[in-house]
C-alpha cells in the first residue's frame, strides 16, 4: 500500500485528520496492535516449541503426521514474525510524521516560554519513542535466527522421516529453549515499555 511511502503518507495522516484521527491517535492504535502481534508471535513461538520438543521426544508413531503438525506450527510462526515486522513498520512510519510536524509548529509559536516546553515534550516523547522502537526492533529481530533453526529443522524432518533422524535434533533442544526464553523476554520488555509510552501519549501535552 502507498501508504508507507513519504508522499502517500503525508496525504494519508491529512485526510485522517480531517475526520478527526490526529497523528497521535493514530500512533496509539498503532502501537496497541504492534503489542498485539508481538503477544501473539509470543504464544506462537511457545507453541511451535512445545511441538518441536514433542516431536524430539517420540519413539516413533505416525512420523508423517507429527512432521505436518511441526510444518504447520513454523508456518504460522513465519506469519507472526511477518506480522510483527510489520506493525513495527507501521509504527515508525506514523511516529516520523508525527515528530516531522510537531519540530515544524514549533516555529509558529510566538511565545517562547510555551514554545521551550513544547520542545521539552517533543524531546522527551522522541526519548521514549526511541527506546520503544529499540526494543521492539530488538525483539522482533530474535525471532529471525528461531526461525532459521526452526526452517533447518522442518526441512530436515520432510525428507528423513525415520526415528533416528528424529533422534538427531535432541541436540538443538536446548538451543533453541534459550533462543525462545530470550526472545519471549525482549518481547515482554518491550510490550512493558510501549504500554508506559502509550500512557505518555493519552496524557494532552502542549503541542
Amino acid at each position: 500500500m502507498c501508504v508507507f511511502t513519504a508522499g502517500c503518507s503525508s496525504t494519508y495522516y491529512n485526510t485522517l485528520e480531517k475526520f478527526g484521527y490526529a497523528k497521535r491517535d493514530v500512533l496509539v492504535d498503532r502501537v496497541e496492535k504492534a503489542q498485539e502481534s508481538q503477544t501473539e508471535a509470543k504464544e506462537q513461538f511457545s507453541s511451535a516449541l512445545e511441538h518441536f520438543l514433542a516431536v524430539t521426544k517420540t519413539d516413533g508413531g505416525d512420523l508423517q503426521r507429527k512432521y505436518e503438525a511441526m510444518n504447520i506450527e513454523f508456518k504460522r510462526s513465519e506469519t507472526r514474525a511477518k506480522e510483527v515486522h510489520e506493525r513495527i513498520d507501521a509504527v515508525e512510519n506514523v511516529a516520523e510524521a508525527l515528530f516531522a510536524e510537531w519540530t515544524q509548529e514549533l516555529k509558529q509559536y510566538s511565545s517562547s516560554s510555551l514554545r521551550r516546553e513544547s520542545e521539552r515534550q517533543l524531546d522527551a516523547t522522541r526519548r521514549s519513542y526511541d527506546n520503544v522502537l529499540k526494543l521492539m526492533r530488538r525483539a522482533a529481530e530474535r525471532m529471525d535466527p528461531v526461525l532459521a533453526t526452526f526452517r533447518d529443522q522442518v526441512l530436515f524432518l520432510k525428507h528423513n522421516l525415520n526415528a533416528r533422524a528424529i533422534a538427531s535434533l535432541d541436540t538443538t533442544n536446548r538451543e533453541l529453549e534459550a533462543d525462545i526464553s530470550r526472545l519471549i523476554a525482549d518481547m515482554e520488555a518491550s510490550i512493558r515499555e510501549s504500554e508506559s509510552f502509550i500512557k505518555t501519549l493519552q496524557t494532552p501535552v502542549q503541542k
